[in-house]
C-alpha cells in the first residue's frame, strides 16, 4: 500500500479528478508506485484525499482506459507494468549570433503577380443563394461523392465546354478535381512516357510531373508557341502546351502549328499525348478564342484537355476539370475509381446550377468587361510613364497579363531588388526560365493586373519607372570608373572588359593600361558605342577585346 504525497488543490482551475489522473500516472511512470500494485479502493482514497467518490472514479478510469491500471473482477485496480520512453540527450541550443535584426519587408503597393484575380468580382449573392437552397433541400450531398465529380456537374462542364470552347466529349469523359496540381498528379502515372514542357513556362506543371516520376525534358517557345521540330528530336511521348495563351509569353498558338503538333500525336496512336492547359481562354478580349486543340483531335483524339475556375471564379473555391481521351477512361477507372472525391458536393452542385441556370456565362462577360479596362489602364499608365522606344508593350490580347520588354535594360536581379524596395510585386520572363539561363529571358516584365485595385493604375507606370531608374543607378554606380570582365562562351579565347569614361580617348588610354600588348599578342580592340541611360543622358564607354594571352592584368 501506498500514500499518495501531491496535494490536490481545490483552487485550482484544473478540475480534481485531472489533478488526482495526472499525479498518480507521474507516480506509476518514476516507479513510485511499482507494477503490481493493488490501488486503494474509491472510497478509501475518496476519504483520503477528502474528495467525492466521483473525482476518484473519474481519476481511475482514465487511467484504466490509457492502460495504466488493470481492472480486475471483485478485487479492484492494479497498477501495469510501465516500459519507460527512452532518454534522449538534452539538445544544446546553438549560439545566437550578434546579427543585427533583418529589416522588415516592405509593404506590397502594387501587386503585379501573374496569379492575382480580383475577389470583388466574385457574385457572392447568387452564390450563397445557390448554395443555401441546396444546404436545406439537398442533405444527401453531405455524403461521399463519385471519384469523377457529381455528374450533374460534369455534363454541366462538358455542355458548356461545347458551346463555347469547341470541346467534344461527354460527361464520363471528364474528371473534377481540387486543382490543376491534383488532377495532373492523377495523370502523371496513365502518361506514356517522357513528357516536354515549354520553356519558359509553367514551373509547377513541371515539378508536378516530375514529382510523379514522369521525366521531362524543357523544349523552346517561338512566336507561335512550342516548336513541334524540337519536340520531334525530343524523343518525348507525350507535351505539356498552353496553345491558347502561352504561360508566360502570351503567344497564340496558330493553326497551322496546332495542326502540325496534332500530326505528330497521331503518328504513333495510344504512345504519344498531348496535354492542352487551358488555364485562362475565358479572358480573350478582342477576338474570339482559338479552337481547342480537344475539339479539332476529337473525343477520340490524342489530347488531355485541363482548366479550372481558379481564374474564372476564385482560386479559393478549387474546382478544376480535365477532358480523358476515351482510350485512357479504363486506365484511369481502374486505378481511382477507389477514391473519393475531393471538392465538396455543395460547391460541385452549386457550380452546376450556376452554369446550366446561364449566371457562369453572364458572370464571365462582366469579368470581361472589368479586366480589359484594367488592361487598358495599365497600358496607357505605362506608355505615359515610358518614351516608346524604351519599352515594348505585347501580350495584350488576351489573358490577365502582359509583357514589357525594356531596352537596354539593366540586369534583371536589380530590378528584382528595386522592385522589392518600392513595394512592387511582379516577375520577369527570366523566373520562368525552366532550364536555368540556358536562354536569354533578361530584361522582360511580366505584369498581371488582375489584382490591381482602380486607384493604383495612375502610379503603376511611374512607380515601374522608378523601379527601372533605381535598377540602372545600382548597376551605373556598380560599373562605372572600372573595367567590367565578363566571359563570354561565344567569344572563346577572348577576354572582354567594357571601360566607362567622359571620353572616347580616356576609354582608350585606361584599356591601354589595363591589357598591355604582349609580344606576338592580337590586337587589342576598341569599338565605341554610346549607352543611354534613364535620364536620357549619353555616356561614351569602350568594349575592349583581347586574347587571353595578352591580358597581364584584370581589370
Amino acid at each position: 500500500m501506498f500514500h499518495l504525497t501531491t496535494a490536490l488543490d481545490a483552487a485550482s482551475g484544473v478540475p480534481l479528478y485531472e489533478q488526482l489522473y495526472e499525479s498518480l500516472a507521474a507516480e506509476m511512470r518514476s516507479g513510485a508506485i511499482p507494477a503490481g500494485t493493488r490501488m486503494p479502493g474509491k472510497r478509501r482514497l475518496a476519504a483520503e484525499l477528502s474528495v467525492s467518490v466521483n473525482t476518484v472514479d473519474a481519476a481511475y478510469q482514465i487511467l484504466a482506459t490509457e492502460g495504466y491500471m488493470e481492472p480486475r473482477e471483485r478485487s479492484g485496480f492494479y497498477v501495469q507494468e510501465y516500459l519507460a520512453l527512452p532518454t534522449r540527450p538534452e539538445e544544446v541550443p546553438p549560439p545566437v549570433s550578434a546579427a543585427p535584426p533583418e529589416a522588415a519587408e516592405p509593404p506590397v503597393r502594387f501587386d503585379l503577380s501573374t496569379r492575382g484575380v480580383d475577389p470583388g468580382l466574385f457574385p457572392f449573392r447568387t452564390w450563397a443563394r445557390l448554395q443555401k437552397e441546396l444546404l436545406y433541400s439537398s442533405p444527401q450531398l453531405l455524403t461521399h461523392g463519385d471519384a469523377q465529380g457529381d455528374v450533374e456537374l460534369r455534363q454541366a462542364l462538358a455542355d458548356y465546354l461545347e458551346e463555347y470552347r469547341g470541346v467534344r466529349c461527354t460527361a464520363e469523359q471528364v474528371v473534377v478535381g481540387a486543382g490543376m496540381e491534383y488532377l495532373l498528379s492523377l495523370l502523371a502515372p496513365l502518361l506514356p512516357g517522357k513528357t516536354a514542357v515549354e520553356n519558359p513556362g509553367y514551373q509547377r506543371a513541371k515539378q508536378v510531373l516530375e514529382n510523379n516520376g514522369v521525366a521531362c525534358c524543357c523544349l523552346p517557345v517561338d512566336a507561335d508557341g512550342l516548336s513541334v521540330e524540337a519536340l520531334s528530336g525530343s524523343g518525348a511521348a507525350v507535351c505539356y502546351v498552353t496553345p491558347s495563351h502561352q504561360f508566360p509569353t502570351g503567344a497564340t498558338m496558330p493553326i497551322a502549328r496546332r495542326t502540325e503538333l496534332l500530326r505528330w500525336a497521331s503518328r504513333c496512336p495510344g504512345q504519344r499525348y498531348i496535354i492542352e492547359d487551358d488555364y485562362d481562354s475565358e479572358f480573350r478580349f478582342d477576338t474570339r478564342p482559338l479552337p481547342s486543340l480537344q475539339g479539332m483531335a476529337g473525343a477520340d483524339g490524342p489530347v488531355v484537355y485541363l482548366s479550372t475556375c481558379s481564374r474564372s471564379l476564385a482560386p479559393g473555391i478549387r474546382i478544376a476539370y480535365m477532358v480523358l481521351p476515351r482510350q485512357l477512361l479504363p486506365a484511369w477507372r481502374a486505378k481511382y475509381r477507389i477514391y473519393s472525391g475531393t471538392v465538396s458536393r455543395f460547391e460541385q452542385q452549386t457550380l452546376a446550377r450556376f452554369i446550366r441556370e446561364g449566371y457562369f456565362t453572364r458572370h464571365l462577360a462582366r469579368e470581361r468587361v472589368a479586366y480589359k479596362a484594367r488592361r487598358d489602364a495599365l497600358a496607357a499608365s505605362l506608355r505615359a510613364a515610358f518614351a516608346p522606344d524604351e519599352l515594348t508593350l505585347t501580350g495584350l490580347h488576351t489573358g490577365l497579363h502582359l509583357l514589357a520588354s525594356l531596352k537596354n535594360a539593366p540586369p534583371d536581379a536589380a530590378l528584382h531588388a528595386a522592385a522589392k524596395a518600392q513595394g512592387v510585386a511582379l516577375s520577369l520572363l527570366s523566373d520562368y526560365d525552366l532550364t536555368g539561363g540556358e536562354q536569354d529571358f533578361s530584361g522582360t516584365f511580366v505584369l498581371g493586373y488582375g489584382s490591381l485595385s482602380e486607384a493604383s493604375f495612375p502610379e503603376a507606370g511611374e512607380t515601374l519607372r522608378k523601379v527601372c531608374t533605381a535598377a540602372m543607378g545600382k548597376t551605373r554606380r556598380r560599373t562605372c570608373g572600372k573595367g567590367w570582365r565578363m566571359s563570354n562562351p561565344s567569344l572563346k579565347r577572348w577576354d572582354i572588359s567594357i571601360i566607362i569614361s567622359s571620353s572616347m580617348t580616356l576609354s582608350v588610354m585606361r584599356a591601354a593600361s589595363i591589357f598591355p600588348s604582349a609580344p606576338g599578342a592580337a590586337p587589342v580592340r576598341a569599338v565605341w558605342r554610346p549607352i543611354a541611360l534613364e535620364s536620357r543622358a549619353w555616356i561614351p564607354f569602350a568594349i575592349i577585346c583581347c586574347s587571353s594571352a595578352s591580358s597581364t592584368r584584370s581589370a
